[in-house]
């Protein structure tokens, strides 16, 4: 059997999942066009809107913490977050500080992914330039935010369909 997120017959998909949006809000212009597009994307697939939390951490490097602590919540034995959407940019400075900052937060929010089972997607833009950045904050690149959110959801789907799969 083959297992695979159809875009166009799941428009209700998300209407009881719960979902937290991570914004590093250094680069404040563009985090709010990448989370409009996560915003429109989850939208797309029914989800309540008082089912989506938004968090603003000062940065790229401060996302992970916050990230696990979120996916570590519960209610009632259950995870609080079905799925956890990072957003955010890193541009490539005059010293090697991005490349530190890029690694620690891309690392760290794939461990909440694997620590957690919890579907945790990277949507931190990691560019040389401001150009490269508006480009791919709904610029000539797409928006990233969307494609974030697009790879939570079909994460979701799939962890799901692992679950209940039966030969």
């Amino acid at each position: 059997m083959e297992f695979k997120f159809d875009r166009d017959v799941n428009h209700d998909f998300l209407v009881n999942a719960k979902v937290a949006i991570i914004v590093g809000y250094f680069y404040q212009d563009i985090g709010d066009k990448l989370l409009a597009a996560a915003h429109e994307t989850l939208a797309k697939y029914g989800i309540n809107e008082n089912n989506v939390n938004v968090f603003y951490a000062p940065g790229a490097f401060e996302i992970p913490l916050l990230a696990k602590r979120l996916a570590g919540q519960k209610t009632a034995g259950e995870n609080l977050y079905d799925g956890i959407v990072t957003l955010g940019a890193v541009i490539k400075g005059e010293t090697p500080h991005d490349v530190y900052v890029c690694n620690e937060c891309s690392k760290g929010v794939a461990e909440v992914s694997y620590q957690y089972e919890i579907p945790t997607t990277f949507g931190v833009l990691t560019t040389l330039d401001m150009d490269q950045t508006i480009g791919r904050a709904g610029g000539y690149k797409g928006n990233k935010g969307e494609e974030a959110t697009m790879a939570m959801i079909e994460m979701l789907y799939l962890m799901k369909q692992a679950d209940s799969q039966a030969f």
